[in-house]
């Protein structure tokens, strides 16, 4: 039997962080996690977009308690500073869900490739941060935001800045596989070390956000093209999120996403994971890459 919102249990004795939180996925999950009786911590970069957020929330629930916390995934200081001021609050789930994709080449302010540092460094940073603080929780859950892409993703140890000749979605494909990578490393380290975290991932298939039009012109005229045909609505693409997020029984380093063809839209279910995402040896060279590279240990003797 398919998984639906139907079967997300009573959550009010949960906090959740979601980043990204203001639109798209993020939003989404935000909504159905608070409708659940979650306190929701959604993060985001711009106040006026989350007030925005908590406005459409609430009028929806005038009871949901959600608030709205200031980050911005380009510069880490704020991300260390969000999961200081989160851990103080007792997260249980952490939804690692902003992204940008196909951008213009640029650099964070740490000097890290633009989506190799949003879409995966800064959740690496946030998720360390926050070890402690989840493992001090009953049942903490960590999902990471994979796509597709990762299908076609390849780790570039020698160019991971992507200096050498920069392609946008090259490099969005290899910050999707990074963090589908990082789930099943750091279950592989819980498992290790005894953290007690279940890690897992999703990817929301083919879903109509503004992600795609936050990118190249290129980007987004072929996404609106082949929408209308292959895509679902944010809703649905916030499932599988939402099914890894809360799922009682939840399999360890499992992924999901869409079950209809392709897994570019559908009920939500198991997804296929690349040998690349699966393989452990990449796996943990990144790992220690990232911690050298962000200067984040990431949990005592991992």
């Amino acid at each position: 039997m398919a998984w639906t919102l139907a079967d997300i249990p009573d959550l009010h004795d949960r906090t959740a962080l979601v980043t990204g939180a203001t639109d798209g996925l993020g939003l989404e999950t935000s909504r159905e996690l608070a409708r659940r009786g979650a306190k929701v911590l959604m993060a985001g970069r711009n106040p006026t977009k989350g007030d925005a957020a908590l406005k459409r929330i609430r009028d929806e629930q005038p009871t949901a308690d959600v608030t709205f916390e200031p980050v911005e995934l380009q510069d880490l200081a704020t991300v260390r500073s969000l999961a200081q001021r989160a851990g103080a609050q007792d997260v249980d789930i952490l939804v690692n869900n902003a992204g940008v994709m196909g951008v213009p080449q640029g650099q964070t302010g740490q000097g890290f490739e633009t989506q190799l540092g949003v879409n995966y460094l800064s959740h690496f940073v946030l998720t360390g941060s926050l070890l402690e603080a989840l493992r001090s929780r009953p049942n903490p859950r960590v999902v990471m935001l994979s796509s597709l892409a990762h299908l076609t993703g390849k780790i570039d140890f020698d160019d991971l800045q992507s200096k050498q000749g920069y392609k946008p979605f090259a490099a969005y494909a290899q910050s999707k596989l990074a963090m589908l990578m990082f789930a099943q490393e750091l279950q592989r380290r819980t498992d290790r070390h005894g953290w007690g975290l279940v890690s897992a991932a999703a990817h929301p298939g083919f879903a109509t956000t503004n992600l795609m039009s936050s990118g190249s012109k290129t980007m987004a005229r072929l996404g609106g093209a082949v929408a209308p045909f292959f895509s679902h609505s944010a809703a649905a693409g916030a499932l599988p999120s939402l099914l890894a997020a809360t799922r009682p029984d939840l399999p360890h380093a499992s992924y999901w996403g869409p079950t209809g063809a392709f897994e570019v839209k559908g009920p939500p279910g198991p997804a296929k994971i690349s040998r690349r995402a699966a393989d452990p040896a990449p796996a943990a060279r990144l790992w220690d890459v990232s911690q050298q590279l962000t200067d984040h240990p990431f949990g005592e003797g991992a």
